[in-house]
């Protein structure tokens, strides 16, 4: 009975399905602590102290269990649909907007031996899935028959766009450098220490894509997704409980899937700081786990500093950093980057004859 349990577990499909449920359940508990670390350090910035009432780990750590204690009152709040709403598309639009950001994580490669899908094309995965999420700010908006919330899914969808596309452009000089879609390759091109990863050779893209990335996610200072003069949280302004929830999710979910890519495409994913520093047998130089989990925490650290120190930017101000700063900054890296290719320089000096 033994032996074929094993045998069992030993099937690949049955392997994928478990890493499966291990890194979704794993970002659902990330996304709960991100939300009390959030408040935690943005309280820490502004000299207060933060969530501090619900539990304690042996009376060190007030307020440890605050993200629990608010999933809590979501779930058992009353889903109000509107009367005159789309229902079916009223409930469908959260789930579109969650479940792009956590099927991407399929491909992201979290050590050198784990990925769910090991895919040639994981690039490419990656910029299709996170280009869904904007259908369903714009079903939310629509659907739920409110003016308020279909202006600001109008300007979140808008916003979106704008800098998918510096992001996707950041993206092309990624791949001139490796000369892969493998999400796996990309990060094994960058080894041999600091001075070998992406950021070095592709600064510029490197911070469009990040600048990209905090717009992407709705985030502050370019959350225009709230109506300053409508006093309203924009596209789910009618949403409640646990359907509310789902977009609360969504976005935390969303900003640690770009952490995470961040460090993939630029900062070397799992590859140690210490690589080409230290001896070879050294721990701190291994490749592993430990230095993506460093990098996404020093994003997301980022995130929360942003928001704790920059004002909200106008709607005008954000499209023109998007169209005419962001994207002709990536065009002119490119064309810089073909010219280092050509010449044999930097990430392309190991391929000269």
């Amino acid at each position: 009975m033994l032996q074929q349990v094993l045998a069992i577990l030993a099937l690949p499909i049955v392997q994928t399905t478990i890493w499966i449920l291990v890194v979704t359940v794993g970002v659902i508990l990330s996304v709960a602590f991100a939300v009390l670390f959030e408040r935690k350090i943005i309280g820490w910035m502004q000299l207060r102290k933060g969530p501090n009432r619900v539990g304690s780990i042996f009376g060190i750590w007030p307020g440890v269990f605050q993200a629990f204690a608010d999933v809590l009152k979501l779930l058992i709040k009353e889903v109000v649909v509107p009367t005159r709403a789309n229902k079916f598309l009223f409930g469908l639009a959260p789930i579109i907007a969650l479940v792009p950001a956590l099927a991407t994580w399929a491909v992201v490669p979290l050590s050198p031996d784990l990925v769910i899908a090991d895919i040639d094309a994981g690039l490419l995965y990656v910029l299709a899935l996170t280009s869904m999420g904007v259908y369903g700010v714009i079903i939310a908006g629509w659907a739920a028959n409110s003016k308020y919330a279909f202006l600001g899914a109008m300007r979140s969808a808008a916003q979106i766009v704008a800098y998918e596309i510096a992001m996707g452009f950041a993206l092309v000089g990624v791949v001139m450098a490796a000369g892969s879609l493998n999400l796996g390759d990309i990060v094994r091109q960058q080894a041999g220490g600091p001075l070998s990863w992406n950021v070095i050779w592709l600064f510029p893209l490197a911070v469009v894509y990040i600048i990209s990335g905090v717009a992407e996610t709705n985030r502050a200072p370019f959350d225009v997704a709230e109506g300053e003069s409508e006093i309203v949280a924009g596209f789910h302004v009618e949403y409640s409980g646990i359907a509310f929830a789902l977009f609360f999710l969504a976005e935390y979910a969303n900003m640690l899937l770009i952490s995470a890519l961040t460090a993939v495409f630029f900062f070397g994913g799992w590859l140690s700081p210490f690589d080409g520093y230290l001896p070879q047998g050294s721990w701190l130089a291994q490749p592993s786990f430990l230095w993506l989990g460093v990098k996404i925490s020093a994003f997301m650290f980022f995130y929360y500093w942003l928001r704790a120190t920059f004002p909200r930017y106008r709607y005008d101000q954000i499209m023109r950093l998007g169209w005419k700063v962001l994207i002709p900054v990536t065009l002119v890296w490119i064309a810089v980057e073909g010219v280092m290719a050509y010449c044999k320089v930097g990430p392309w000096k190991v391929l000269a004859p």
